[in-house]
């Protein structure tokens, strides 16, 4: 896993928990890295388990909150050093059906050896989507963010359902429906 996941990952939990739950968290781990990461390095994934799990624990929310509220925070570091993806795409559904044909395509050049989730289109219409993720990692909640987050950032709204296939989250299907009018920011 890119290293960019592991800083910005510790970066959200200091904002939001404070540097001594990070503190905690990476002392609990008992991290190979012992919890120093460069954005550009590459990862055990088991690391980034340990650190969600013991997270869970610290702050008592459950795993799959916290992977979904990191997705949300990790959207604003996609725009901020891939300003260029989102400004091809006019739609948040053009956008989202061009992940593993394109998007992935250029992450992986920029990142060689990223190990990024399958996405394939089962259905596509002006304003629905349906997907299918498949990851032995089972993170469909972070991806799950990042759609909102994608419909947000076009101010679109949606309604974006899942259906876990396999119960371990590692094959989801995501179904994505436009709804007309500007997003209602809170």
């Amino acid at each position: 896993m890119k290293g960019i996941v592991f800083t910005e990952f510790l970066d959200m939990v200091e904002k939001k928990f404070g540097i001594e739950v990070v503190d905690h968290i990476i002392t609990e781990s008992k991290l190979q890295s012992e919890g120093v990461y460069t954005s550009v390095g590459t990862y055990d994934f088991v690391e980034m388990q340990s650190l969600l799990i013991n997270l869970s624990k610290k702050v008592t929310i459950p795993l799959d909150d916290l992977i979904y509220h990191y997705g949300l925070y990790f959207f604003n570091t996609l725009i901020k050093i891939h300003p260029g993806i989102f400004a091809l795409y006019k739609d948040p559904i053009e956008l989202l059906s061009s992940i593993e044909n394109h998007i992935h395509v250029q992450v992986r050049k920029l990142y060689p050896g990223a190990e990024l989730p399958t996405f394939k289109i089962e259905k596509k219409t002006e304003d629905e989507l349906e997907i299918l993720y498949f990851s032995e990692r089972a993170m469909y909640m972070f991806a799950k963010a990042l759609m909102e987050k994608t419909f947000e950032h076009y101010d679109q709204n949606s309604q974006i359902r899942l259906e876990k296939i396999e119960n371990n989250g590692t094959k989801v299907r995501f179904l994505i429906s436009k709804k007309h009018g500007a997003y209602q920011k809170n």
